[in-house]
């Protein structure tokens, strides 16, 4: 398909001040550098509605839910509830072997991998990282292979932060390919994370909003 007609993700939710959406995996948010990372949900929204203003990000091959805005108040109030950590989010993960905890808290700083060979991973670093915390509760432990099914709650909003948490406590994401070890980047032809629940306050008026999007995996 020519990208400049591919179609723009399911929609979950439109009105005059915003849209929300279910970004499908290998799609990136905002365009890449060079022509090949031209095609990004923030291009094929903005085809549809020209307004369209992003307003936070999933990483390339995380799937979910994602909301934008259409005018720049609404997109300097959702702004402001993403940065106050007013705005809820909710993951579900598949990770290598069983994790032992029915629930825990990783919190670990993270920072970017300066070292260019790197790029874009992230690291982390107990003297010079950002706060970085994530909430996790197990829904169901799998065998053969044994891996874990997760729901994953950010507490702070950092880049690469829950693949890097998981790998950082021993149970990387199946199918990532920048943190997961070959025979677990192998166990999946995808990343198996997905922003499954949103929840944040209507930047026009104030009602309380909340979406999903279902697991495909």
């Amino acid at each position: 398909m020519d990208t400049a007609d591919a179609p723009i993700p399911p929609v979950l939710h439109r009105d005059e001040r915003i849209i929300v959406l279910n970004k499908p995996h290998g799609l990136l948010s905002v365009p890449g550098i060079g022509a090949a990372k031209l095609d990004c949900l923030a291009t094929r929204v903005q085809r549809q509605y020209p307004e369209a203003r992003i307003v936070h990000r999933l990483d390339r091959d995380t799937s979910g839910v994602i909301v934008m805005a259409f005018d720049a108040e609404a997109h300097r109030e959702l702004s402001r509830q993403f940065h106050d950590r007013e705005v809820e989010k909710r993951y579900t993960a598949i990770v290598a072997g069983h994790v032992q905890s029915d629930t825990g808290r990783i919190d670990l700083p993270i920072r970017k991998d300066m070292d260019p060979a790197n790029k874009p991973r992230q690291l982390i670093d107990h003297e010079h990282g950002r706060p970085s915390i994530t909430d996790y509760t197990v829904i169901e432990r799998l065998d053969d292979p044994q891996r874990t099914r997760l729901d994953l709650k950010p507490i702070t909003g950092r880049s690469h932060q829950l693949r890097l948490h998981l790998k950082e406590i021993g149970h990387p994401i199946l199918g990532d390919d920048l943190y997961a070890p070959p025979e677990v980047l192998a166990l999946s032809d995808r990343l198996l994370l997905h922003a499954r629940e949103l929840w944040f306050v209507h930047p026009g008026n104030a009602a309380p909003m909340h979406f999903q999007a279902a697991c495909p995996f």
